[in-house]
């Protein structure tokens, strides 16, 4: 592979067929793209598609895909589980191979640029292409969601776009678009509606509360399965495997009388995330050899 990246763009929409098939016709459609992987959660409001490809063809399927979405997705109807501040949500951009991070956050800066001119969508820079270190945490950019963002705005200069701007776009919010390396979406479901029970569970295992290393959670309500889940993103799957997220979420919900259901993958996961057993003792939802990210890069290179 030459210059070759992963790109996980998370869109707020998980409900209306019509929008998610246009996106991903528009990135199958993109000459040099690969789209591996897509999902659609209708309690969270959001969908997740994953595409791989030579750089610069990654970055021209962001911007065919970002106009369908800003012409789309109306935050100011938009309610869902998952925080967002915008209609295309985030947008991480993964070095694969060929690649260093330098030259993709070169080009995520020239795409944010893009994204403002041509659909004025406002743009924040986070992960490796963080332009102030304060934004180098997506959770920093996000604070307060579409609506409090959009207040903080005309009072805070400090919280302003770094491309774009000064406000919001009216109906699409704004953007967060950044470099990273792996990260693994694993969400461990559990057999209560309570929702209290999944927020104080994603607490106990959360780095920031004093959990467990590289660990983002979050307790939500999954009223359309009558589940709560509690959403978890794995930033170093070397610092804490989903072997050691899954086992804390269950111990901890165990303490608080629950038990877990399943787990869920959005998105691919990288082959050494795994030990042998794990796919089976995880309770993996739905789990397939095509959630293995090597193994879907191995398909589209034999086409």
């Amino acid at each position: 592979m030459d210059k070759w990246v992963e790109c996980v763009p998370n869109v707020s929409e998980g409900r209306d067929t019509n929008v998610l098939s246009r996106i991903r016709s528009v990135i199958e459609r993109t000459p040099g793209v690969y789209l591996l992987d897509d999902s659609a959660d209708a309690d969270h409001h959001r969908s997740v598609f994953t595409f791989a490809g030579r750089l610069a063809a990654v970055t021209e399927a962001v911007l065919r895909l970002a106009a369908v979405v800003v012409n789309s997705v109306d935050l100011r109807r938009h309610q869902g589980m998952h925080p967002r501040m915008g209609a295309l949500d985030v947008v991480p951009i993964i070095p694969l191979e060929g690649v260093g991070v330098n030259e993709c956050v070169a080009a995520a800066h020239c795409l944010g640029e893009r994204l403002w001119t041509e659909l004025r969508i406002p743009i924040y820079f986070y992960g490796a292409a963080a332009r102030h270190e304060q934004r180098k945490r997506l959770e920093n950019v996000r604070r307060g969601q579409f609506e409090g963002l959009r207040v903080a705005l005309s009072g805070d200069e400090k919280r302003r776009p770094d491309v774009g701007g000064p406000f919001l776009h009216e109906t699409a919010g704004a953007t967060a678009l950044g470099v990273r390396t792996f990260l693994i979406a694993f969400n461990v479901n559990l057999d209560t509606t309570d929702r209290t029970i999944a927020r104080e569970v994603a607490r106990r295992v959360r780095e920031s509360s004093g959990g467990l290393p590289a660990v983002k959670a979050l307790g939500l309500s999954l009223a359309g399965r009558g589940l709560t889940q509690v959403s978890m993103n794995l930033v170093d799957f070397e610092r804490t495997s989903p072997r050691a997220a899954f086992e804390a979420v269950r111990r901890e919900a165990a303490s608080l009388g629950v038990d877990v259901v399943e787990s869920e993958i959005v998105g691919l996961v990288p082959q050494r995330a795994f030990g042998p057993a794990d796919t089976k003792d995880l309770l993996i939802r739905c789990f397939d050899s095509g959630m293995i990210l090597e193994n879907r890069l191995r398909a589209v290179r034999g086409r």
